[in-house]
């Protein structure tokens, strides 16, 4: 999971093959392995919120979801779309996120549309769900001030599977359910809110019979995986922005 124009929040990534996510030291950071497109007054700024999964980790920084979906709303929508702000590190519970954000320097700032996933550690971790039940409700109306106070510009994106893939271990009878239990959570919470809410879970169960959809690290989603949850993201968001 990495970024862009960016505000990259933290560097130090769970490798993937570790068994239990170490969430690194705090830093603000810029990518600079991409070219930043200039800001123009009739540009889109967009925010991304998450964890390895917005970060796209195990795979370069342009494959992961964010920039895939920037990609795809300039070429396909036609939208004049910045390069994504990114606060999200591998490891980060929805209690790091939170945290991050409200040590980072972009609180004061709005952006036309934000896109939240979050959750997948909490469930590793075997936090809590009355906790995360909490602890999402608060980022998400967190994400929602960003957006202008407007729900129709937040999108948030169901916590994937991991159980299905070789990191899992076969586990994915035990993990899946819980998964499902989460998702249950975020997405009661993103309903009410009047959020879009994007189910991914069930692409990211198609790696249980298709190994490309796999990062090298066999835990995280390959550029391919990312590419099936933007072609499912993009039309929604860029119906929304259209609007504007």
């Amino acid at each position: 999971m990495k970024a862009l124009q960016i505000l990259l929040v933290g560097v130090t990534a769970l490798s993937g093959c570790t068994k239990k996510p170490e969430v690194s030291a705090m830093k603000i950071t810029t990518d600079t392995t991409t070219t930043v497109k200039q800001t123009t007054a009739d540009s889109i700024n967009y925010l991304a919120l998450g964890d390895s999964y917005t970060v796209g980790e195990a795979e370069p920084s342009d494959a992961s979801y964010p920039h895939q979906l920037t990609n795809s709303l300039r070429s396909y929508a036609g939208l004049n779309v910045d390069y994504p702000t990114i606060i999200a590190t591998t490891g980060w519970t929805t209690q790091d996120l939170i945290s991050a954000i409200a040590a980072s320097s972009i609180n004061a700032k709005k952006y036309d549309f934000v896109t939240l996933l979050i959750g997948v550690n909490d469930q590793y971790q075997q936090l809590s769900q009355s906790d995360y039940q909490v602890k999402f409700a608060q980022v998400l109306n967190t994400a929602i001030n960003f957006a202008y106070g407007d729900t129709s510009r937040v999108f948030v994106l169901s916590i994937p599977d991991w159980g299905v893939t070789p990191f899992g271990a076969g586990q994915d009878s035990i993990i899946g359910p819980q998964i499902d239990q989460f998702n249950a959570i975020n997405k009661a919470i993103s309903l009410k809110a009047g959020v879009h809410y994007i189910n991914i879970t069930d692409i990211s169960r198609e790696a249980a019979t298709d190994p490309s959809l796999i990062a090298p690290d066999g835990l995280h989603p390959s550029a391919s995986m990312y590419a099936l949850w933007v072609s499912r993201l993009e039309p929604i968001v860029a119906a929304r922005l259209k609007e504007k």
